[in-house]
């Protein structure tokens, strides 16, 4: 699992006022946002038509990320604070960790699908406090103690919300907050408005990532993020069986060759000035820099933005695809892989 430093959690315990809890759920907010780009780019590079069931899974879990974002925003503006997310520093660098300088050494980039990224980086982040047994799944490694899971980072932001009470909320919220009901269910994404609300919401962010540590599912035949990347890595569905949880359902068949072979880690400046390598990737990045924009708008007072933001996170697929035809190392075959750099310009021009 994730661990990140026990003094976060102290922190967290000490916070008096609203305002000293802030800065924790503008660091959930960017907890929750470091997935989304290595998701993304594994699924982009997944060719068109092939391995569509590792696609679809990985699918499912980014559009659950962005409700986790959305709901720590929620919380945010709800006890008079404003997310910011529109900023270079909001964006991690890759390769290197997660926010909140998460320990235990795991090191994120921004890499095409391969079983060794979902084994060995996605399934530790998503790696849940409670894990559940299943066939086929090495067993879980005892934690550090100088270190903290991020399941502890969630309940003790749920522990200081019910110990401050229900007066830390801004009613009515200025701004007011994301409610998207056709893009993420009602029961999901709904205004944060008391202890209640907010506790409900963030057992739902622990649940869709980790499970409970009674069963493996969100909810019924649908896995918790953990279990999905599990099942990708054992080319099966997870099943419940008389004796517990398997891999043991319908396959999930991964092609090799239906890959892109991307450089990893590329950045604007890898590629020369006027060349279509650079004109693609800057063009990615000055995309995935307006779903922030549109994002932080959003966030900040106009909720209609957030039909923008997801318009520009589908025509990222297009960008990807365009750019992860064009050959970056003629001497290996590599092509070009996304830059998530956060830009104001494109090639100069606004």
């Amino acid at each position: 699992m994730i661990r990140l430093h026990a003094s976060v959690i102290e922190g967290i315990r000490q916070a008096d006022t609203p305002a000293e809890l802030h800065r924790y759920l503008q660091n959930a907010i960017e907890l929750e946002h470091s997935t989304i780009p290595p998701y993304l780019t594994a699924m982009f590079s997944l060719r068109p038509g092939v391995n569509r069931r590792i696609g679809e899974l990985i699918r499912s879990i980014v559009i659950q990320e962005m409700l986790h974002m959305s709901i720590a925003a929620n919380i945010l503006i709800a006890i008079g604070g404003r997310p910011q997310i529109n900023t270079p520093g909001f964006v991690p660098k890759y390769p290197g960790p997660l926010p909140m300088q998460v320990g235990d050494g795991l090191i994120v980039g921004i890499e095409a699908f391969s079983m060794p990224v979902v084994k060995n980086v996605f399934m530790a982040i998503e790696q849940p406090e409670d894990e559940i047994p299943v066939r086929l799944m090495a067993a879980q490694e005892g934690a550090e103690p100088e270190f903290a899971t991020i399941g502890q980072f969630y309940d003790a932001i749920q522990a200081q919300i019910r110990a401050l009470g229900n007066d830390i909320f801004v009613v009515p919220t200025a701004p007011p907050q994301l409610v998207a009901p056709h893009w993420f269910p009602p029961d999901k994404l709904y205004p944060i408005v008391d202890v209640d609300s907010a506790c409900r919401a963030i057992d739902l962010i622990k649940i869709e990532g980790e499970g409970t540590s009674t069963t493996p599912f969100q909810s019924p035949d649908d896995p918790a993020h953990f279990y999905k990347f599990g099942s990708i890595v054992a080319g099966r569905e997870l099943i419940a069986t008389p004796t517990g949880y398997a891999y043991g359902g319908a396959p999930i068949p991964f092609d090799p060759d239906g890959v892109w072979p991307l450089r990893p880690n590329c950045r604007i400046a890898d590629f020369a000035p006027g060349t279509l390598a650079r004109t693609r990737i800057e063009q990615f990045a000055y995309n995935y820099s307006s779903l922030l924009n549109s994002l932080h708008l959003a966030f900040n007072g106009e909720p209609e933005r957030l039909d923008a933001a997801i318009g520009l996170m589908y025509d990222l697929r297009v960008l990807a695809v365009a750019m992860m035809q064009i050959v970056a190392d003629p001497g290996t075959g590599q092509t070009v892989g996304p830059s998530y750099e956060y830009v104001r310009v494109q090639g100069g021009m606004s």
